[in-house]
């Protein structure tokens, strides 16, 4: 069994200790999410793991050869490459020889007929053979086309952020590890790419680490839970939900402890306090009893103070937007389509669909960024816009924390009307006052997103536009958003991949389909996924069945009449069986001619015609067996 032992792992930064002599065992099969504050050092821990030399100390113990494969948060692509050859990127010699193969092929389409390219391409065809780089070229490809990249000859450059964010995480995947640790895996995923990702990741055989803001997707893959906090790794078994509960079992039990330590510790003062006319040997062993409490108690971190939301927002009537007849074109490209919409106070609505329909660009015009085409939207008046956007928006990186948000407002009440000062409003949102005088430069990319959310609260907004407010953000910190939204009294449209945040928040669905289309739904965010993968089984199901009906009917018989075979069917399929199998070993035999060195370039040219043939046949001879198969 592989295992990854790590102690003694530490990291300062300045004055300021991430973490402390962090120790723990990775196991082979463990699935273990990290959790921890956006700053604590989740990120820094994990870039730890894969550069020892990152950290102050750490120990490690593995197995010689032991591989990691990293999914960075802010991953490094050459721009310069092609998808694949940017998902080959690497040492490995069958990635080599995969880069070299698709270089050839693009050669070989475009110039067939030159003598030196024919025999380049052929003689690489020949080593994907000798190697066995086929099933790994097939893989990449089937896994960049669940992630929604299907443009493999694009250069990274000119993808979105997102899509080179999922060109590395296939990059991540495909490596032969026995460790994957992903930083946040599931940012810029649509849910199909989720569902997919945790079903490949609970089948993997190697171990994995991650850390994610998606509950349901850390609910569904972790079997372990690492929570970094107080400088040190808390360890819990099992999933999400486990963790949960253990954690409120511990605080509680620790809680009790605590003060009870306290009390005996209060005691003990008064009894020093009082002092003993003769000390004796029982008397300096309660000396030094008191002595250990008082130390045991320094030694204890304080308590955290909770993280909170207790901002005022301002009166809002019962206009917010009047969309009529909306309809909005860039570049030939119909984003919205003729769209009406009444958006009220009080609505909670939720905007999905994938990735490029126009989610963003329909907050945009909300927030009168992006004007329509045609079609009026029109703002009510006491509307107070807070437009959180995916990237954090006049955040100069040379201003220190406290002087950013004393720029943006001062003296904001909070629901009881107190008023509440800059340095007050960030400790409620965990910055404390060493934190508060640190330059923005300093943070984390959590910590800056942290700090932009509150930047959006404190100027007390009636309407939320929130897009993927839940990327980079932490459990915790989100916990505490989706609570403020439940007593928040304004509108809120959010837009999000996040299926916990949608369930938790939303109350009804904008779901964007594309070419400007936008339909509406009252179903939960799971909800609405689970009726739109059991159309997409039953659209599946009457396709397979109407092809058969087609084939049957081409055969003279009807497939709706159909419960067992005609004997002449029944004497086809016996015939098939054997059939079949000897067209396996006809395209083995062929396989064996294209890795025979002794055969020229026009042999070659003829078995790969004859394997090509041969494959085709034996894909039409599948699918009548297994027509077949389902009367026998």
């Amino acid at each position: 069994m592989k295992t990854l032992n790590i102690s003694n792992a530490s990291k300062t930064f300045g004055e300021r200790t991430m973490f402390k002599n962090v120790t723990f065992t990775i196991n082979e099969n463990d699935r273990i999410g990290l959790l921890g504050l956006n700053g604590v050092g989740k990120t820094t821990l994990l870039d730890g793991l894969v550069n020892n030399n990152d950290l102050n100390t750490i120990d490690v113990e593995k197995p010689k050869n032991y591989k990691i494969s990293y999914l960075k948060q802010q991953p490094e692509l050459d721009e310069e490459l092609s998808v694949v050859d940017a998902v080959f990127a690497g040492e490995n010699e069958q990635f080599k020889l995969i880069r070299k193969y698709e270089a050839s092929l693009i050669n070989f389409n475009k110039n067939s007929d030159d003598k030196k390219i024919q025999s380049e391409f052929f003689k690489l065809q020949e080593r994907m053979n000798a190697a066995d780089a086929w099933q790994m070229e097939s893989d990449v490809k089937a896994i960049l086309n669940k992630l929604g990249i299907t443009e493999l000859d694009k250069k990274i450059s000119e993808l979105s952020g997102g899509q080179q964010r999922r060109v590395a995480l296939a990059q991540t995947l495909i490596f032969d590890a026995d460790l994957l640790i992903l930083d946040e895996p599931t940012n810029h995923l649509d849910y199909q790419a989720i569902d997919w990702l945790e079903g490949y990741l609970n089948k993997f055989k190697g171990s994995v680490m991650f850390v994610t803001h998606d509950r349901y997707f850390l609910n569904k893959v972790a079997n372990r839970i690492f929570e970094l906090e107080n400088r040190n790794v808390t360890e819990y078994d099992g999933n999400y939900e486990k963790y949960l509960s253990q954690k409120a079992a511990n605080e509680a039990t620790n809680a009790a402890v605590q003060q009870h330590k306290t009390q005996m510790y209060k005691k003990e003062l008064d009894w020093m306090r009082a002092g003993v006319k003769a000390r004796g040997t029982k008397q300096q062993a309660r000396i030094d009893r008191f002595n250990d409490l008082k130390d045991d108690l320094s030694d204890k971190p304080a308590a955290e103070k909770e993280m909170s939301i207790d901002i005022a927002q301002q009166r809002l009537g019962n206009d917010v937007f009047d969309i009529k007849d909306a309809s909005l074109q860039f570049d030939n490209q119909t984003i919205i389509d003729d769209f009406s919409y009444l958006v009220s106070k009080g609505d909670r609505i939720g905007i999905t669909g994938s990735n490029g329909s126009g989610k963003t660009t329909f907050l945009n015009v909300l927030a009168d960024k992006i004007k329509l085409t045609s079609g009026t939207v029109k703002t009510g008046q006491t509307v107070n816009l807070g437009y959180y956007t995916q990237y954090t928006q006049d955040m100069d990186p040379e201003k220190r924390v406290i002087r950013y948000l004393e720029g943006i407002g001062q003296g904001v009440r909070n629901e009881d009307g107190e008023r509440m000062s800059a340095s007050q409003l960030l400790d409620t949102f965990k910055f404390d006052h060493q934190m508060q005088g640190a330059f923005i430069r300093e943070l984390s990319g959590g910590e800056k997103r942290r700090l932009y959310l509150l930047a959006i609260l404190i100027k007390q907004p009636n309407v939320l536009l929130l897009d993927e407010p839940t990327n980079n953000l932490d459990i915790e910190t989100l916990t505490i958003l989706e609570d403020y939204l439940e007593r928040f009294k304004g509108t809120v449209l959010a837009v999000s991949h996040d299926r916990y945040f949608l369930d938790k928040v939303a109350s009804k669905l904008l779901i964007f389909k594309g070419q400007g289309q936008i339909e509406e739904s009252y179903d939960s965010y799971s909800g609405y996924l689970e009726k739109m993968n059991q159309q997409e089984v039953e659209k599946h199901q009457q396709n397979k069945e109407k092809k058969a009906e087609e084939k049957s009917e081409e055969s003279g018989t009807k497939t709706a009449e159909k419960t067992k075979l005609t004997y002449a069917e029944q004497m086809e399929l016996n015939k098939l069986e054997p059939e079949i199998e000897k067209l396996d070993d006809e395209i083995s035999n062929l396989k064996a001619q294209l890795n025979d060195d002794s055969n020229d370039y026009q042999k070659l040219m003829d078995f790969q015609r004859e394997l090509d043939e041969a494959n085709k046949k034996a894909d039409t001879m599948m699918e009548r067996w297994e027509y077949l198969s389902q009367f026998e």
